[in-house]
């Protein structure tokens, strides 16, 4: 009889500790403090605002969230809006805040939200993945060694953005060891 032996390495894939998502613009489709009006309100399965407005978030968005839940990540928000109520309010009615351990939602640069996450959790930048919609967030967090992907305003955020930064994560961290 004989055996079959692989060649493929064993080792674990590296992964990030903890993958951050910005809100507006990359969850959800506006600016919660220009684009809607809080307070809102669920409905029949519909969130809407004060002006009763549908209120919605991209379409991959809640399956994305409960597969990276569901895989084992630390998941976390950064955002930098004013509205913070609101945005808390909307994560609570679109029924996201079981997924988030991490929550910094206030005006600023996201470089300060990231700090937080590092004092908070004990993690370096380096074991951290960001999605965000604007170039600026990406490339301060960058800088840190935040792992970061700049999600399409027209998309939102999507299971193949998600699976592009989980790989070149992988790939990059590898390269490094």
């Amino acid at each position: 009889m004989t055996s079959t032996t692989s060649s493929k390495s064993t080792t674990a894939r590296p992964r990030p500790k903890l993958i951050v998502f910005d809100l507006d613009y990359t969850l959800w489709p506006f600016w919660v403090d220009t684009h809607v009006t809080p307070p809102f309100r669920r409905k029949h399965d519909v969130v809407r605002d004060r002006d009763d407005r549908i209120v919605n978030f991209y379409p991959e968005v809640p399956q994305v969230l409960a597969w990276l839940h569901g895989e084992g990540y630390t998941l976390g928000v950064a955002s930098r809006t004013s509205e913070i109520r609101g945005a808390n309010q909307l994560m609570k009615l679109f029924d996201w805040e079981k997924y988030f351990k991490y929550k910094e939602i206030y005006p600023g640069c996201k470089v300060a939200h990231f700090k937080k996450f590092k004092q908070h959790s004990g993690l370096d930048y380096s074991e951290m993945m960001f999605f965000d919609d604007e170039h600026r967030n990406i490339w301060d967090l960058k800088k840190l060694g935040v792992a970061s992907f700049l999600v399409q305003r027209d998309e939102g955020v999507m299971r193949k953005i998600v699976e592009y930064g989980l790989d070149r994560f992988a790939k990059e961290r590898s390269e490094g060891a």
